[in-house]
């Protein structure tokens, strides 16, 4: 994840970039160790959860990446609203390198606030992929990580209610 700003008629242009390569990392990171941890004697059960970055299985986890993306963006939609600018839309496969959303938050939006977003997204991507593929190849865990995404989930909308306004602290003279 990374993070650009931009300050423009008093608001800030923050642009979240997730790097495509380090969500697939952590994706078949996750799947190796399910897979290692496996309580079974079958070792192509193992091997199949554990392929998940291989060539036809990661068409499956891009397919998900790019709704999940989806699902964030309109998560983020008071910070992003953007118009429509392509009328036509298909369902062609697209490995892009990097998954971008760019906000636009007050000025005083908090930096350590914006890094959790990052943070947090980052990890409901993964997540959420990881349960995909639990759920094809080992449901007995899909739910697990369901539960991981939905935790990041929690996080992402807490922290952008808290910071949907400015905060006015009180001074008090003791």
């Amino acid at each position: 994840m990374s993070c650009y700003l931009d300050e423009q008629n008093g608001t800030v242009e923050a642009v979240l970039s997730f790097k495509r390569d380090q969500l697939l990392y952590d994706i078949a990171n996750y799947a190796y160790i399910e897979g290692h941890v496996m309580e079974t004697e079958n070792t192509h059960q193992q091997h199949t959860v554990q392929d998940v970055g291989e060539e036809g299985n990661v068409d499956r986890v891009t397919r998900v990446l790019d709704l999940n993306v989806a699902k964030c963006r309109e998560m983020l939609y008071p910070f992003i609203k953007h118009e429509i600018h392509r009328h036509e839309l298909d369902d062609t496969l697209k490995e892009t390198p990097a998954y971008g959303m760019v906000l636009k938050v007050p000025q005083g939006f908090s930096q350590t606030t914006l890094n959790l977003l990052g943070r947090l997204i980052h990890e409901y991507l993964v997540c959420k992929s990881v349960a995909d593929w639990m759920s094809i190849t080992n449901p007995a865990k899909a739910q697990t990580w369901e539960s991981k995404a939905e935790e990041a989930e929690r996080g992402i909308r807490s922290s952008l209610h808290a910071r949907r306004s400015r905060v006015r602290r009180r001074c008090h003279p003791f």
